[in-house]
Order: structure tokens, then C-alpha cells, then sequence
């Protein structure tokens, strides 16, 4: 009898959980803010929103694919509780980032593009008795050290390189109103992260010089660690919107609007290209 009772129940409750898991492929793209994700939900085919824990997701498609668009918020804790819950409610293949930075690469200019074979927390550390610092987080699935640079998904990474080269980008604004004729540069690099704005010169060169950065901004790598710990593919793009240096709020004021539709033009790039 109650084996006929527990197969009743699995039965009963079957309908909510299919719907809560759905299995149909999915694709998650996220941006921290509106203006990162603007052009991506414009984009959508049949948008549908679900709300999941007062989080907007949104829901539709893109050529073939079916993709799942949510802003974070600022910061990595943002940036992390979204992701999660992206991950435990929609289970998505995988997830891409989309957004703007600070560039700390010298040859680097505001518009220019870093895809993100690695990421890594600037700003997280611990010092041990031999007063040795310790930038590593620990994985609390497996109490174990994660890697200090989280690497991105070798597919998405291979076919966001070779999409690149055929995205038309929006030139640089010039202060006369024009547009700069020198060509977006897209190239492969390290992106670090931190619950930091930085608007340092020195600060840029530290983080540099200590990470091989070239370009910080204040979400990837929560992304990514959570991707990573729970073996879901992961690809930050991210787009400058100035250079991280006492300048920066001026120039993110100006530059921030092309910044975030010329990453979001390369992440619609590789969605199509899947």
C-alpha cells in the first residue's frame, strides 16, 4: 500500500516540478544593469517575463535558441544571488555576461572589447600566519580552493573569437559629436572583478601588474565562481566604458551607452552562433 501511495504522490507533484525544471534547452544571458541588456530583451521573439524571488527574468527567443535575460544589479553579491537563482530555476546550458568595464590594458581604448578567458576576484583575500595572502576562494560544495582565475567555457570562448570579426560595432564618440574612424579593437583577456568603481590611475597599474588585468569591473567573477562550482558553462563579455583612472566618471558618462550595445552586439553574435 505505501508503495502505491508514494507513486500517487510522485504523480501528483510531477506537473510543478516539470514546470520549475523545465528541460527545453535554455540559454541565460546576464547584464548588471538596464543599458547592458537593453538591445538583448529588444532582440527577443515572444518575450514572457517570470518573476523568481522578485528577480524579472525574461524569457524568449533568439533565432533558435531559447534564452533566459536577467539584469543582476551592481555588485557581486548582486550579481551572484541572480546567477543562482538563474541556475536553480531555468538550468541553463550555459550563461553569458554582457557588459561594460574599466580598462586597465594601456592599449585599450573606451569601446574596445575584452572577451574574458579568465576572471578572478581582485578585491577577495586572506592572510595566513606567515602573513602570506591567500586570493583564493574556497568552493563550499567541496571545501576545496578554487582556482585564483576562473576559466571561461573553451567553446563559447572559441566561437565568440571566431564571431568577432564579422559584428559590426558602434565607433568611438568624439567630443565634436562625431564618431572616432579608428576600428574597435575585440581581443581575448583577463577580466577582474571587485565591489569597487575604480577611478585610479595607480589602482589600475596595481591591478595589472598583479593580475595581468585587462579590464576590472564589479560582477564577472561572482558569475563565474558560481558557474564554475556548479559546472555550468560561462563567458564574460565586457566592453570599455573608460579607463579606470581619474577620468573614469566622465568618460563612463559618455562612453557607457556605446559601450553596452557593442558588448551586447557580440554576446546576440555568439547566441546566434550556437
Amino acid at each position: 500500500m505505501l508503495k502505491y501511495l508514494l507513486l500517487a504522490f510522485a504523480f501528483l507533484i510531477q506537473p510543478a516540478y516539470a514546470q520549475r525544471y523545465k528541460t527545453r534547452p535554455v540559454t541565460g544571458l546576464l547584464g548588471a544593469f538596464g543599458a547592458e541588456v537593453a538591445l538583448v530583451k529588444q532582440s527577443l521573439k515572444k518575450p514572457k517575463e517570470v518573476v523568481v524571488d522578485g528577480i524579472v527574468f525574461t524569457t524568449g527567443q533568439l533565432g533558435k535558441q531559447r534564452v533566459v535575460v536577467a539584469e543582476t544589479g551592481i555588485g557581486k553579491v548582486n550579481a551572484a544571488m541572480t546567477t543562482a537563482l538563474l541556475l536553480d530555476h531555468f538550468r541553463p546550458r550555459r550563461v553569458l555576461f554582457t557588459g561594460i568595464a574599466g580598462g586597465t590594458n594601456p592599449d585599450l581604448q573606451p569601446g574596445d572589447i575584452v572577451i574574458a578567458s579568465r576572471t578572478a576576484h581582485h578585491d577577495y583575500s586572506s592572510v595566513t600566519d606567515k602573513n602570506t595572502p591567500v586570493r583564493q576562494t574556497r568552493d563550499a560544495i567541496t571545501r576545496q580552493f578554487n582556482p585564483l582565475y576562473f576559466p571561461a567555457d573553451s567553446t563559447l570562448l572559441g566561437l565568440a573569437q571566431r564571431v568577432s570579426g564579422a559584428v559590426t560595432l558602434e565607433g568611438i564618440p568624439l567630443a565634436d559629436g562625431g564618431v572616432s574612424n579608428r576600428p574597435v579593437r575585440v581581443m581575448t583577456g583577463t577580466v577582474v572583478t571587485g565591489d569597487v568603481f575604480v577611478a585610479s590611475a595607480a589602482k589600475g597599474v596595481s591591478l595589472r601588474t598583479d593580475f595581468g588585468a585587462d579590464a576590472t569591473e564589479m560582477e564577472g567573477a561572482a558569475v563565474a565562481q558560481v558557474c564554475y562550482q556548479l559546472q555550468v558553462p560561462h563567458l564574460i563579455i565586457r566592453s570599455l566604458s573608460d579607463r579606470a583612472d581619474a577620468e573614469a566618471h566622465i568618460a563612463y558618462d559618455k562612453f557607457y551607452p556605446t559601450a553596452a550595445r557593442n558588448s551586447a552586439k557580440l554576446v546576440l553574435a555568439i547566441v546566434q552562433g550556437l
